[in-house]
């Protein structure tokens, strides 16, 4: 095989290796990590290259998807590849960026990729090609990195290695040279130390399996660079393992080793009353024999050991399908309808999932820190409920984030909890959140939200969303105007400025008690609708106006919007009431009629108040459409939208709300 760059650049194989051969060494990788039937059936076939009706006829659905997902992504890093074999720095943005939404999926289609790379990486080993530089310290930087966020120490160390022998091949040798060199020393100590350990456990009466480490050149090298030792005085060259059946036998066992030989002070970490981000849990001693030989003794259970090892992957060991069972979130999220209370194992995995996705979040800034990446990476990185990850532009809302999972849970949006918190419809997002989106079942989205004085959205996609509904609803207000265009005619010479005796509810006819909550009298089919200025509610006293291509404003008779309309163009006001004959033949969908209103609030500010306020307008059944909050020298003003039945449940709702600590006042704007 010729070892040229050009040839190792190849990309319609695996750099030059045989398809066969590539898919069985992914093969062995993923069986070595104890993936699922569907993982390994996508590996054996990750040469094909039918479409997608074809890989499910022939492979099935699950495992057609991960394929597919596998190709996306080796694509991706095809196109994106330099001369050098390596990527550009927008190149690793990209493929960082592919990678986490990848996971978002599913989380066994980067372990495919990963062990595709692992497999390239051996193979480009064996044959001793020329390994770029570039490309050698991406899969260091971005991979191995990856695969230790993922807990999977068996991938890691082995990328790290051969890696690392590509770009410091004296250090490799160096090191390597130095193990051999005391290679039969080091065997008769850690012989005998083992039989000690042992023995400890059999006086002790403890079940335990005792283990000499297996060595990791790159992690020696580490080592000494960061605690500036040099090999001689390397304890970790030497290290112990034991094994046991539970967390008690654990602490028990620290005790005898620290009895049996001095401990070295400030190295000693519990890992397991603290596991590291990735869910690594052991307990880590170093210790020194008579001779003052120092040695690491590492005691975790066999649980434990399987996520040291093999991390993520791991869980697929113990649970069948664990990417698919994760479908229930807790009781108390309600993202989608479909969302139900679950079983205690599906809540686990649930949580597992999230803590997953959030360590992959973490994994993304990492590796960007890694590469000592200079410019604005303009995106974050949210998650649903459920663990999936979304992506976003920076500074975006939960509206945002809800247009970004499905338009229909935008356009029903009226609130969201960001970690759990109740937050603001314009807070601006964080990497790594967890947000939930309160919903109404039907309803619309706010004008304001695309309002350029308001920060609501930030993303094009839930701009472009808000406008085609409010596009779709001036089109049918449209052909709602060109029906009455006649009627309007006939109102013009009738219109007067009407009486209080006017205001009061006429008799009308049964067409008429269809056509809305508020009647126009004389007229049937006039397009009405409730202005925002005053946002009136039964039994308010109201009045309408006649605008100029919106139908019938209808405002309450004390609103200072109105009088000043009255002045202007008395002739424009139309006599109007609201529908109680229409609640009279249908109560049932009476009971269900809300209208919109604003609460104004002035309170002192503190780190409670918004919680005690939602937990008030929860418990009166009220929902909240829009809010606005600022604070000033400690005083909070709050301007709730909400929506209400009638007057007299919005002013029971003003008492609750008076009720609380701290609020100084509740008025309806």
């Amino acid at each position: 095989m010729a070892n040229s760059l050009q040839k190792f650049k190849i990309i319609d194989g695996w750099y030059g290796e045989p398809a066969e051969s590539h898919a069985s060494g992914v093969l062995r990788i993923l069986e070595m990590l104890h993936l699922d039937q569907a993982t390994l059936t996508a590996a054996i076939n990750i040469a094909r290259t039918h479409g997608k009706e074809a890989l499910i006829k022939l492979i099935g659905d699950e495992s057609a998807k991960l394929l597919i997902g596998y190709r996306g992504l080796r694509q991706a890093q095809a196109k994106l590849v330099r001369d050098d074999g390596g990527l550009s720095v927008a190149g690793q943005e990209e493929m960082l960026r592919k990678m986490l939404l990848a996971f978002g999926d599913d989380l066994r289609v980067v372990l495919i990729y990963l062990a595709s790379r692992l497999q390239t990486l051996r193979w480009v080993t064996q044959e001793k090609l020329e390994m770029p530089a570039a490309w050698a310290q991406e899969i260091l930087d971005i991979d191995a990195s990856l695969a230790n966020r993922l807990g999977i120490w068996q991938m890691k160390w082995e990328m790290e290695d051969l890696a690392f022998r590509t770009l410091s091949p004296k250090t490799y040798r160096d090191i390597a040279n130095m193990l051999d060199a005391k290679r039969i020393e080091r065997e008769v100590f850690i012989e005998q130390i083992v039989l000690r350990l042992k023995q400890e456990l059999q006086n002790a009466d403890i079940d335990g399996e005792v283990l000499g480490r297996p060595k990791h050149i790159y992690s020696i090298w580490k080592k000494m660079q960061g605690k500036s030792l040099d090999f001689a005085n390397l304890y970790d060259v030497r290290a112990f393992r034991v094994l046991v059946a539970d967390i008690k036998s654990c602490y028990a066992i620290l005790g005898l080793v620290h009895n049996a030989w001095q401990p070295v002070p400030r190295e000693f970490d519990d890992y397991i009353a603290r596991p590291k981000p990735n869910g690594y849990q052991s307990l880590h001693t170093v210790v020194m024999d008579e001779n003052g030989t120092a040695f690491e003794i590492q005691v975790r259970t066999q649980e434990m050991h399987q996520q040291a090892e093999f991390g993520l992957a791991a869980h697929w060991r113990y649970k069948e399908g664990a990417y698919a069972g994760v479908t229930t979130p807790p009781k108390n999220a309600n993202l989608h309808p479909s969302h139900q209370a679950g079983t205690h194992s599906a809540e686990v995995a649930y949580e597992r999932q999230i803590a997953w996705a959030r360590q992959l979040i973490s994994w993304k800034e990492d590796a960007w820190d890694q590469l000592k990446h200079h410019e604005i990476d303009d995106h974050i990185y949210v998650l649903t409920p459920l663990g999936k990850v979304i992506s976003l532009e920076k500074g975006s809302s939960p509206i945002d984030f809800a247009y970004a999972v499905h338009t229909d849970l935008g356009h029903r949006c009226r609130g969201a909890r960001v970690d759990g918190a109740m937050v603001t419809l314009d807070t601006p997002l964080q990497n790594g959140q967890t947000v939930e989106i309160i919903t109404v079942k039907h309803g619309g989205p706010s004008r304001d939200w695309i309002s350029p004085e308001r920060n609501y959205l930030r993303s094009q996609r839930a701009r472009t969303r808000v406008r085609a509904w409010f596009n779709a609803l001036d089109d049918e207000e449209t052909a709602a105007h060109a029906k009455s265009a006649d009627l309007k005619s006939e109102l013009k010479s009738e219109v007067r400025p009407p009486s209080s005796a006017e205001i009061v509810l006429r008799q009308s006819s049964r067409k008429q008690t269809q056509g809305g909550d508020v009647l126009v009298v004389g007229v049937d089919s006039l397009l009405t609708q409730l202005a925002r200025c005053c946002r009136p509610v039964p039994p308010d006293p109201i009045a309408g106006f006649i605008t100029q291509g919106r139908g019938v404003s209808i405002h309450r008779r004390a609103c200072k919007t109105f009088r000043g309309l009255l002045e202007r163009a008395p002739e424009r006001v139309i006599q109007t009431a609201w529908n109680q004959t229409a609640a009279t033949l249908n109560p049932k969908e009476d009971s269900q009629r809300v209208f919109p209103a604003d609460l104004a609030i002035s309170a002192l500010d503190r780190p409670e108040l918004m919680r005690e306020l939602f937990e008030v307008l929860t418990r009166q059944g009220v929902h909240v459409i829009d809010l606005r909050k600022s604070a000033k020298r400690g005083v909070a003003q709050i301007l709730f939208t909400v929506e209400i039945r009638d007057s007299e449940a919005l002013r029971l709702v003003q008492n609750s709300l008076e009720e609380l600590k701290g609020v100084t006042q509740v008025r309806r704007r």
